[in-house]
């Protein structure tokens, strides 16, 4: 078997060199460094890019589709879903609690994280007290790619548990529109009644499509509480 350790060692100074401008078979060949150390992963990283499309799409790709690329095996697998998980959690972890959530774009820092790479749909709350800064970032589900099954009781409890006096619903859509359904409308009226007979002020629903953002409080979908 041919020694490719000259190679590898070339390709790591290359990326420690230049990594933001590293192309990305050259990133995935590097990757598979660690997951096959005794291959040629060059053909492999370009077959992974032939087959998925883009680097988002190999790591978007669920560990059977990646199994019918000759060469990728479980460890593979299991490394890109561990870099995709770690990406997300950096992102995240920037992120913290006590942040002044005063604009759409604060808001977006906070939540977009959180949407990374879903390939369901997801719900999440932010609870902030009455001077807009963030209590928390609360997890309210996850569903299908069609839909997330969320219980106005647990909108309300959620915001109660935090102590919010706003909250700002947000969840994404995975059709890749981010145009708030007639459901999304109808829910957040009413969740906006509901959550102000507790003394909860809600002052936005967001919704999310891979680097998009629609407000609806922007789009005017979302009245002034009297």
């Amino acid at each position: 078997m041919a020694d490719h350790s000259g190679h590898r060692d070339r390709l790591r100074g290359e990326f420690l060199a230049r990594s933001e401008s590293f192309p990305d078979h050259k990133v995935l060949e590097l990757l598979l460094f660690y997951a096959l150390p005794r291959q040629d992963t060059n053909p492999i990283a370009h077959d992974l890019l032939e087959r998925f499309g883009s680097l988002e799409g190999v790591l978007d790709a669920p560990p059977e589709a990646l199994a019918q690329v000759k060469g990728v095996g479980d460890r593979s697998a299991v490394l890109f879903k561990a870099v995709k998980e770690l990406a997300r959690r950096y992102a995240a972890g920037r992120s913290r609690i006590g942040n002044l959530i005063t604009t759409n774009y604060a808001a977006y820092e906070i939540l977009h994280p959180l949407f990374f790479g879903a390939r369901n749909e997801r719900v999440y709350l932010l609870c902030l007290d009455g001077k807009k800064k963030l209590l928390g970032c609360a997890k309210l589900g996850e569903g299908n790619v069609n839909a997330a099954e969320v219980t106005p009781r647990g909108v309300v409890e959620t915001a109660l548990n935090h102590n919010a006096a706003r909250v700002i619903l947000a969840h994404n859509h995975v059709s890749g529109l981010a145009l708030p359904s007639d459901e999304d409308k109808a829910t957040t009226l009413y969740l906006q009644t509901l959550l102000s007979q507790v003394g909860v002020l809600l002052d936005d629903h967001l919704i999310f499509v891979d680097d998009d953002m629609v407000s609806l409080k922007d789009s005017g979908l979302l009245p002034e509480v009297k």
